[in-house]
């Protein structure tokens, strides 16, 4: 598998459909991605496994700690 994947591969490579990727670029809350153009985006396997390695966690209470809203919002 190359370095750089596709919007395809990488919903394969980190099992979630494509149209999943299309939000979390339009909101920001995705892996880093790389656009080459208009219609062109690629995604690097390192961003990837980093994202990953950061929305990684032992408990749900970890993940919701991290993923709490401040006060407020």
């Amino acid at each position: 598998m190359s370095s750089n994947l596709n919007i395809a591969e990488t919903a394969k490579y980190l099992g979630v459909p494509a149209r999943t990727l299309d939000r979390w670029r339009i909101s920001g809350q995705g892996p880093k991605f790389v656009r080459l153009g208009p219609r062109q985006v690629r995604y690097r396997v390192a961003d990837l496994d980093e994202y990953l390695q950061a929305n990684t966690f032992s408990s749900i209470a970890e993940a919701n700690s991290k993923h709490a809203r401040p006060s407020g919002h």
